[in-house]
C-alpha cells in the first residue's frame, strides 16, 4: 500500500513537470511569435553545447550564438585580437597583439542588436552641461555589425543572436587591421578554409579562437593561414579615475579633447596608462598615515610555460624588482611574477584577464612590453610582454663589447647561466616598466657624473643610471683598474623609476576629482624636481637635447666616449680568442667585430649631438629656470676635437691585420665612409644654420666662423709621414672641399627653385669666407710639401678655384 502511494506521488509529479514543460514551450512559442521570432528550441536545439559566463554561448553544429542579458547592453568591452600561430617568416609570432578595439552592444529597433565601435576622442568636464548635449550630437559611434535577434530565451529574457559570421569573416573589430593585411599582401578571405575553432565564456570575458586563410601574393602557395584569438573583456561599469599626464614624468598616455563650460577654449588632455592600484577599504587610514599596505588587487605577471625553466626565476626576479618602486607609492607586494599553473585547465594564455611574459621562438634580438588600456580612464587591463629567444644574443654581444675588459666571464660566446640569467633579469625589469605605463627616459643616464662611473664605492651603491627605463645597458666607462663589480655594471631600478611610480600610482582619496588631483600632482612634481634635478624626464632621445640619447652614459659624452674607446681598444686585440668556438667558420668573429664598429659609431654620434643643439628642460611656469639653453661653447669645441682625434685620425686600431686576414674587413671603405658621413653632417647647411641661429639667440654662443675655424684645425693638419694615416688624411681633405662646394653651390639654387631658410641665411656667406681663407692656408701648407702630398695640394687648389669661379657667376 505504501509503495502504491509513493508511485502515485511520483506519477503526479511527472505529469505536473510534463505539463509545466509543455506550458513553458507554449508560452515561449506565444512570446516569440508575438515578437515575430522563432521558438527558442527551434534555434537552440537539443544537444547544443552551452558555456555560461559573460554571455551564455551556444554552439549548434557549426553555428555560434550569444545570449545577451539586458544588463550588458551599452557596456563597454575591450577587444584584443592576438596571434595564436603564424606562418614562418611572417614577422609576427604566437602571443603577439594584432588588433585592439573598444565595442559595445546596443538594442536596436525591429528585433535587432547593433555592435558599435567606441570612439573616445572627446569628452566634457560636466556631463550634465549643455556642452555635453552638443558633444553627443557630434559623436555618433559607428555601427560595425547588426544582428537580427533569432529568439528570446524564455527562462532569462536574453536575446539570442547568431555571431558566426562576425567572427568567421573579416569584421575589422575581430580581425587584422587593414594596414597589416596590405603590408603582408593578404587579400581575399578563403571562406572554405576559414572557421571558428572554439568560443569559450568566462565571468568577465569571451575567448574566440579562429583559423583564417587569406589568398596572398607573398606566399609561394598563394595563401597564408594563421590562427587568431579574440578576447572580449568587460570594462568596469564605473571607470577608474583619470590621471592627467605631466610632461615632466614619462608615462604612455591616451589623448582626448576636453570641453569645459568654464574654459574659453577646448583643451588637449592626455590620460596616463596605469593599473588600478587602491588600498583595501580597511587600510585607507593606514595608507594616509604613510604605512605600507597591500592593494585590493595585486598586479600579477605569469611566465609562459614555453619558457625554458632555467630562465624563469630570472624573469620573475625582474618583475619582483619593481616591488621596491611601488613601495614609494605606499603599496607593498603590489606586483609579483609567477609561473603559469600548467595544471589549471580553466586558464588560457590568450585570456585577456591574465598578463603574461610570452616566450617567442624568433631570431629577432629583442623584447617589448605593450599594454592594453581602458580608453576612458587609462586603466591597464593586461599586458603580454614579448620575449624573443634571440634577446640573449643581443645582451651577450653588448656585454662582451662594453665590459669584456672588466669581467672575465664576458670573454666567450656562451655566457654562464648565472650571468645570462642576471642579464635577462635586467631586460625583464625594463620591459615590465613599459607594461606598468613607463616610457623610456633616455635622459636618465646624464644625471650621473662620468667620473662617478669609475668610483667603485659610489657606483656599486647607486648604479650607473637613475632609471632602468634608459637604454644605459652596461657601464662601459669603468676601466679594468677600477675593479668595479656587477652592482656597478648592470642596470637596475633607480631613483627616477621609484619617483615615477610614486607619481603615477599614489592614491589620493581626499581629492574630489581628477582635476583637483592634477593640481596636487603638479605641485608635487615641481617641488620634487626643484629638490632633486636628477629626477628629470629626458624623453625618448628623439629630440635635439644631447643629454637625452640612447646607449649613452654620464653627463659628458666626450669624456664617456673616450673611456669607452679605451675599452674597445682592449677588446679588439682579444676578439679572435674570445669568439672562438669549435667548428665556427669565423661567423662569431665577424658578428662581434661588427658590434665593435657599431659601439664605436655610437660613441661618435653621442658626441656629434652637442653640435648645433640646445638643452631643453620641460618646466612648469611655477618652476624656476629656463626651458631652452644652448649647449655650452666649450662642450661643442670639445666635440669637434673628439671627432678630430677619434675619427679624422683614422681609427686603424679597429681593423687589425690578424682579423682582416680572417674576415676581410674592407678597412678603406669603412673608414672613408664614416669620415665622409660625418663631414656631410658637419658641413651641411642645416648644422651651420642651427649654429648661426643660436649665435643670434644667445649671447656668447658659438658662431659659424668659430665652428668652421675649429673644424679646419682638425682636418687640415700637417702630414705625419705615416703612409696609411696620410692616405686617409688626403681622402678626408678632398671630401672636405667637395662638401664645401655642395654647401656653396647647392642644386636647390637652380633657377625656378625656391631657397630654403638655410640658403636664405648668412650661412653661404660664411662658407665663402671660409673657402677663401682656406685657400690661403693651403697655399702655405703646400710650400713645405713634396711628392704625392704636393700634388694633392695642387689638385685641391684647382678644385677650390673651380668653386670660386662658379660662385663669381652667381649672386653670392
Amino acid at each position: 500500500m505504501k509503495k502504491l502511494f509513493i508511485l502515485t506521488i511520483m506519477l503526479a509529479a511527472l505529469l505536473q513537470h510534463g505539463f509545466a514543460q509543455a506550458q513553458e514551450k507554449k508560452e515561449d512559442s506565444i512570446s516569440n511569435q508575438q515578437k515575430g521570432l522563432q521558438a527558442y528550441d527551434k534555434i537552440i536545439k537539443e544537444g547544443a553545447k552551452t558555456k555560461i559566463g559573460l554571455f551564455t554561448v551556444n554552439q549548434v553544429v557549426n553555428k555560434f550564438y550569444f545570449q545577451i542579458p539586458d544588463s550588458l547592453y551599452n557596456r563597454y568591452m575591450l577587444v584584443v585580437t592576438r596571434y595564436l600561430s603564424t606562418p614562418e617568416g611572417m614577422g609576427f609570432f604566437g602571443g603577439e597583439k594584432a588588433n585592439e578595439q573598444t565595442i559595445y552592444f546596443e538594442k536596436g529597433a525591429n528585433n535587432t542588436v547593433f555592435l558599435r565601435s567606441l570612439q573616445y576622442k572627446q569628452d566634457v568636464r560636466n556631463p550634465d552641461s549643455m556642452l555635453a548635449k552638443a558633444l553627443a550630437g557630434s559623436n555618433e559611434n559607428p555601427i560595425v555589425a547588426a544582428f537580427p535577434i533569432k529568439t528570446i530565451n524564455p527562462a532569462t529574457g536574453n536575446a539570442v543572436i547568431d555571431v558566426t559570421d562576425v567572427f568567421k569573416k573579416d569584421n575589422p573589430m575581430f580581425s587584422l587591421p587593414s594596414q597589416e593585411k596590405t603590408e603582408k599582401k593578404l587579400t581575399t578571405l578563403a571562406d572554405d578554409k576559414t572557421f571558428i575553432e572554439t568560443i569559450d565564456s568566462y565571468p568577465i570575458n569571451i575567448e574566440v579562437k579562429t583559423t583564417k586563410t587569406y589568398t596572398s601574393t607573398s606566399s609561394n602557395s598563394g595563401s597564408i593561414t594563421l590562427r587568431l584569438n579574440v578576447s572580449i573583456v568587460l570594462l568596469p561599469k564605473t571607470p577608474m579615475r583619470k590621471r592627467f599626464e605631466d610632461e615632466r614624468v614619462g608615462y604612455f598616455a591616451n589623448k582626448y579633447v576636453l570641453f569645459d563650460d568654464d574654459k574659453q577654449r577646448a583643451e588637449k588632455k592626455f590620460i596616463i596608462q596605469r593599473y588600478r592600484l587602491e588600498p583595501k577599504d580597511k587600510d585607507i587610514k593606514k595608507y594616509l598615515r604613510g604605512e605600507l599596505v597591500e592593494p585590493k588587487k595585486q598586479i600579477v605577471y605569469y611566465i609562459d610555460p614555453a619558457t625554458p625553466k632555467k630562465w624563469r626565476p630570472y624573469l620573475i626576479a625582474g618583475i619582483n624588482d619593481w616591488q621596491k618602486a611601488f613601495e614609494a607609492a605606499g603599496f607593498k607586494n603590489a606586483i609579483v611574477g609567477k609561473e603559469w599553473p600548467e595544471d589549471d585547465k580553466t586558464m588560457s594564455l590568450e585570456d585577456a584577464r591574465y598578463s603574461v611574459v610570452r616566450y617567442l621562438a624568433s631570431e629577432t634580438p629583442n623584447a617589448y612590453g605593450p599594454r592594453i588600456s581602458d580608453p576612458r580612464s587609462g586603466e591597464i587591463m593586461e599586458s603580454h610582454v614579448g620575449w624573443y629567444h634571440n634577446v640573449m644574443k643581443l645582451v651577450q654581444r653588448w656585454y662582451m663589447i662594453q665590459v669584456g675588459p672588466l669581467d672575465p666571464k664576458a670573454r666567450k660566446m656562451h655566457l654562464d647561466d648565472e650571468l645570462m640569467g642576471q642579464l635577462i633579469r635586467f631586460v625583464s625589469s625594463h620591459e615590465i616598466g613599459h607594461t606598468i605605463g613607463l616610457r623610456h627616459n633616455m635622459g636618465a643616464s646624464s644625471a650621473t657624473p662620468v667620473e662617478k662611473l669609475r668610483d667603485k664605492k659610489w657606483v656599486e651603491a647607486n648604479g650607473h643610471t637613475v632609471s632602468i627605463m634608459d637604454y644605459a645597458r652596461f657601464n662601459y666607462v669603468a676601466q679594468p683598474e677600477d675593479n668595479i663589480g656587477p652592482e656597478g655594471i648592470y642596470p637596475r631600478i633607480g631613483m627616477y623609476d621609484k619617483w615615477a611610480v610614486k607619481w603615477g600610482y599614489s592614491y589620493f582619496p581626499n581629492a574630489k576629482d581628477e582635476f583637483e588631483e592634477e593640481n596636487i600632482l603638479a605641485k608635487l612634481t615641481t617641488d620634487s624636481l626643484t629638490a632633486n634635478p636628477k629626477l628629470w624626464f629626458g624623453g625618448e632621445g628623439k629630440e635635439e637635447d644631447p643629454r637625452s640619447q640612447s646607449e649613452d652614459l654620464g653627463d659628458d659624452a666626450v669624456l664617456a666616449s673616450d673611456y669607452g674607446i679605451k675599452n674597445l681598444k682592449r677588446v679588439v686585440p682579444n676578439l679572435v680568442e674570445w669568439t672562438y668556438e669549435p667548428n665556427d667558420a669565423y661567423n662569431n668573429l665577424e658578428d662581434m667585430h661588427k658590434a665593435v664598429v657599431t659601439q664605436y659609431s655610437r660613441y661618435l654620434y653621442h658626441v656629434l649631438k652637442y653640435i648645433g643643439n640646445n638643452y631643453v628642460t620641460k618646466r612648469s611656469v611655477d618652476e624656476k629656470g629656463v626651458v631652452i639653453q644652448p649647449v655650452p661653447k666649450e662642450k661643442v669645441k670639445a666635440a669637434i676635437d673628439y671627432v678630430g682625434r677619434q675619427l679624422f685620425v683614422a681609427p686603424l686600431w679597429m681593423y687589425p691585420q690578424n682579423i682582416d686576414q680572417l674576415i676581410s674587413l674592407k678597412t678603406e671603405d669603412q673608414i672613408s665612409d664614416q669620415q665622409n658621413q660625418v663631414l656631410n653632417i658637419l658641413l651641411s647647411s642645416g648644422i651651420l644654420y642651427n649654429i648661426n641661429l643660436k649665435s643670434m639667440q644667445f649671447e656668447g654662443a658659438y658662431t659659424v666662423p668659430e665652428f668652421l675655424n675649429d673644424l679646419q684645425q682638425t682636418v687640415w693638419v700637417k702630414f705625419t709621414g705615416d703612409t696609411k694615416q696620410d692616405y686617409y688624411r688626403r681622402s678626408l681633405q678632398r671630401s672636405y672641399i667637395d662638401k664645401l662646394g655642395m654647401l656653396l653651390l647647392p642644386k636647390e639654387t637652380e633657377p625656378g627653385k625656391a631657397l630654403n631658410a638655410a640658403q636664405r641665411s648668412d650661412v653661404r656667406l660664411y662658407g665663402k669666407q671660409h673657402l677663401l681663407k682656406l685657400r690661403a692656408d693651403i697655399t702655405k701648407l703646400m710650400s713645405g710639401a713634396t711628392g704625392l702630398n704636393k700634388e694633392h695640394f695642387e689638385s685641391i687648389l684647382i678644385d677650390i678655384d673651380k668653386i670660386i669661379s662658379k660662385l663669381n657667376k652667381t649672386d653670392i
